[in-house]
Order: structure tokens, then C-alpha cells, then sequence
């Protein structure tokens, strides 16, 4: 009976495979322990900070006061372990996208001082920590922890193009493969092998990628039900990861939480608790980033205006139509980066658009930028006029990028979606390959994924991203 068991189990699809050593010593570990040391030293500061603020209002209750290590109290490194725990529990140190939630962050922080205050009651009701300590460590540690760790992933993404490229595995319709093989070719990826959707569930498939030592398999138009059945777990027991590419423009269950309704598999698609105010920090990002970037920004912007006006006849400014937010044209400012007569220009120059499907236009080596103009497009300093768009509330810093009347009309029906949001100075688009994408269709599903998973988080891990590209000067032109 055991024996059968035992078979039985081992038939099961879900049942795990031999212990894979990658999955907890992966060659990423390095991300987990530097979001460690970055979030110790987050509460280690804030707890610091808080104390010497506390001395000009009462002085630190002896309950408080234990014994120390490492110049810090033993409750601080329970409060610390505390955190730790539940920051793994819900997957901020993890490998995935989760330990980008910099507002998960903070409302976990939030949570471990709240349930301190409870059974800091229970434990003595007598015992009052001053106010000014707790709300002085409580608040100072959720600004530092987020900014810390925005600071983190900074340098870790700006590490990882130095790290040895991601070996993927492909699945997907023979049509398909070649294409997907050339845009891997332009991230940090590396492809190691490939099969036909058709024959994803194959014996000969799963030894193959075995074989090939992919640590992610990457996905597009595999039938649901033979996803589900078996791929998924034959993957999940080999320590493999993967990655879906959506079939649909809608990109439908993108929020939806798996909920069984009156006997069918139904996704919910939840409200939240209190709506509105993300938006709200939002806008108070945009007003606040902008006001900070035109007073801090100002001398390079009258370095940049000299440039031009020195280098090349013609305006400093270049001010064109682009349409925004429902269809409503507006004028955006850029310092100007091509020759006065570039407009005309460009008509001479449309044979050569390195665009697949010719929405857009753009050519890598495109003779009508000036030379100031190319070094203020690999910086983006051309972009910076925009802040005073952001101001008017024609613009947010992070959106759909605004395009000319030109590409507009070129637009396919659904590609107009992207403008029922404010446009952006940068974008996901922009993060995620700028320059290098050259079929416009994907880059409106990756407008299109950022509108239907938009949160403030994912405004927060963009402009963290474009910072990045921007000092590093990682394909732009």
C-alpha cells in the first residue's frame, strides 16, 4: 500500500522534483542580501534618528533600554527580525518583480510599528514610549526603507549589465520564433533552444530544455489547457521559471484574483479599500517633481540654451503638436536637437525609417541632428521643457510617450487606447528599450500593459529605471 502510495505521488504533477540547489543559491542571491543590508540600514537610521530627536522632548523609557549590541538595542533587533519576516513573507526578497513593491514596503513597515504599539500594551499597559520616539522611528523608517531601497535597485539594475545574460528557453508558433530570437538578441538574454508551441507538452521538449540549462522558458500562444495540465508543473519540479507573452491586445486577467463563483472558475477583479488616492500621489509627484526639477535643472537649462543658440542658426526651443489625453492636441517643448529645416527634411528622408510598419520614424544615424543635439538626446537634457507641460497638467513625468500628428494618423483602431491616460515624459516603453524597439505595435502593448497594471508603485520603479538609462546613456538616440 505504502509502494502504490509512493507511485502514485511521484505521478502526481504537482509533486516536487529533486532538490534544486539554484532555487535558493541562485547567482542573483546577491539582489536578496543587498535589499538585507539596505533595509537594516534603513531602520537602523531611522531608530538612530528618532533617539536623538527624542532628547529634546523626554527622555527614552528604561523598559526601552536593553541590552545593546552593535550600539543598538536587543528590541530594535527583534523589531529588525520582525520586519525581515514579514518583508519575506510577502515577497520582497524575493527574485520576481515583488521586490520592486517599494509601497508594499512602507505598509509593512507601517504594520510591524502598529502591532509593536498593541503588544508593547499587552506586554505592560503601564508602559508609554514618548510620542515623539514612536511617530519620529515610525515615519522616518517608511521614507527610508522606500528610499533606500529605490536607491538599491538603482545600483543593482545599473550591476546587472554586467552580469552574465539570462539563458532562456523559447516556445512558440514556428512564424513567431525567429522574431522573438532577434529581440532577445538586444536584451540581457541569451536564447539556448527552442521548440514548437504544438509540441510544448512533448517528452523530447521538457529533455530538451532540461538539456539546454535554461533558467527561464519563455511562452507565447501555448493552448490553455495543455498549459495548466502539464508544462507549468514540469517546469515548476525542474526549478525553471516562466514567462507568458499574452495572446490578446487586451490583456485580460491582469488584476484578477482566482475565485470559484457559484461553481465556476471566475478571476475577481477586487475594489480597493480607499480609491483615488494613488492617483492623487500621483498628480503631487508630478507638480512637486517638476517644480524641484525646473529649479534644480536650471543651469543646465541655460548651459544647453547657449549650446544651441552657438552651434547651429534657429530657435533654442523646438515646440511641436502631439496629441494627448483624449485625443486633444497640445504643444510640447523640447530644446532643439536638429537643424532649423528638419520638418521639411524628414519628407525626403522616409525611405529610410528604420520602423517596421512606419507609424513611427526614426533613424539611428539621422543627418539632421546637430551635434549639440546628439549629445542632448543620449542625455535626454532635450526632454527636460517638458516639466513646464507637466505643470499645465498636459503631462505626467511617467505616460505613454505623446506622438507627432504624423504618427497619429497612422495609428491602427486600438492603438488610440494609450491615449485615455496622460501622456508621459518617460514610460515603460522607454525603460524597457527605448531606441531599440522598431515595430510599433510592441511598444503599444507595453503602453497598454502599463496602463491595465498601472499603480503608483509602477510610476515610482519607471522613473527609478530612467534615471538610470539616463546617466548610463543605455539606448537612446
Amino acid at each position: 500500500m505504502n509502494k502504490l502510495s509512493g507511485t502514485r505521488y511521484k505521478n502526481d504533477i504537482r509533486a516536487p522534483g529533486s532538490f534544486q540547489p539554484q532555487q535558493i543559491f541562485n547567482s542573483l542571491a546577491y539582489r536578496v542580501v543587498a535589499l538585507l543590508l539596505s533595509d537594516l540600514l534603513a531602520l537602523a537610521l531611522a531608530w538612530r534618528f528618532a533617539e536623538h530627536w527624542n532628547k529634546f522632548y523626554s527622555p527614552v523609557p528604561p523598559q526601552l533600554a536593553w541590552w545593546e549590541w552593535l550600539g543598538l538595542p536587543s528590541l530594535f533587533w527583534l523589531f529588525a527580525g520582525c520586519t525581515f519576516l514579514l518583508f519575506a513573507y510577502g515577497g520582497l526578497y524575493s527574485f520576481s518583480t515583488q521586490q520592486k513593491n517599494y509601497i508594499l514596503s512602507g505598509q509593512l513597515v507601517s504594520v510591524i510599528y502598529l502591532m509593536s504599539l498593541v503588544l508593547g500594551y499587552f506586554y505592560d499597559p503601564k508602559l508609554d514610549p514618548p510620542r515623539s520616539l514612536f511617530f519620529t522611528a515610525w515615519f522616518s523608517s517608511i521614507f527610508l526603507v522606500i528610499g533606500l531601497r529605490l536607491v538599491t535597485t538603482l545600483i543593482l539594475r545599473q550591476f546587472d549589465r554586467y552580469h552574465p545574460p539570462v539563458s532562456v528557453f523559447l516556445i512558440a508558433n514556428g512564424d513567431r520564433l525567429p522574431i522573438l530570437g532577434k529581440v532577445l538578441q538586444k536584451s540581457p538574454y541569451k536564447v539556448v533552444g527552442a521548440a514548437l508551441a504544438c509540441t510544448a507538452n512533448a517528452t523530447t521538449t521538457i529533455d530538451k530544455i532540461k538539456a539546454s540549462h535554461a533558467r527561464e522558458v519563455l511562452v507565447e500562444n501555448l493552448p490553455q489547457t495543455e498549459l495548466a495540465s502539464t508544462l507549468y508543473w514540469q517546469l515548476r519540479r525542474l526549478g525553471i521559471s516562466m514567462r507568458l507573452i499574452p495572446s490578446s491586445l487586451e490583456m485580460l486577467h491582469r488584476r484578477g484574483v482566482p475565485e470559484v463563483f457559484a461553481g465556476l472558475p471566475t478571476l475577481l477583479l477586487e475594489l480597493p479599500l480607499i480609491s483615488g488616492w494613488d492617483y492623487r500621489f500621483k498628480r503631487l509627484l508630478d507638480i512637486c517633481g517638476a517644480l524641484l526639477g525646473l529649479i534644480i535643472l536650471s543651469p543646465i537649462f541655460v548651459a544647453s540654451a547657449i549650446a544651441i543658440k552657438l552651434s547651429s542658426p534657429g530657435s533654442i526651443f523646438f515646440c511641436q503638436e502631439r496629441m494627448g489625453l483624449h485625443g486633444k492636441v497640445f504643444q510640447v517643448w523640447k530644446f532643439r536637437t536638429m537643424v532649423a529645416n528638419a520638418v521639411t527634411l524628414q519628407k525626403t528622408l522616409e525611405q529610410n525609417n528604420e520602423v517596421n510598419d512606419g507609424v513611427m520614424f526614426k533613424i539611428k544615424n539621422d543627418p539632421r541632428i546637430t551635434f549639440v543635439g546628439r549629445f542632448l538626446r543620449r542625455t535626454s537634457i532635450d526632454e527636460l521643457p517638458q516639466l513646464v507641460n507637466v505643470l499645465l497638467g498636459q503631462m505626467s513625468l511617467v505616460g505613454p510617450r505623446p506622438l507627432p500628428l504624423r504618427d497619429v494618423e497612422r495609428f491602427a483602431t486600438w492603438h488610440h487606447i494609450r491615449h485615455q491616460v496622460l501622456p508621459g515624459i518617460t514610460g515603460l516603453w522607454q525603460v524597457s528599450g527605448r531606441s531599440n524597439i522598431n515595430d510599433f505595435a510592441d511598444a503599444v502593448r507595453l503602453d497598454l500593459y502599463y496602463i491595465d497594471n498601472w499603480s503608483f508603485n509602477l510610476d515610482l520603479d519607471i522613473l527609478i529605471d530612467t534615471v538610470r538609462i539616463v546617466l548610463f546613456g543605455k539606448g537612446a538616440y
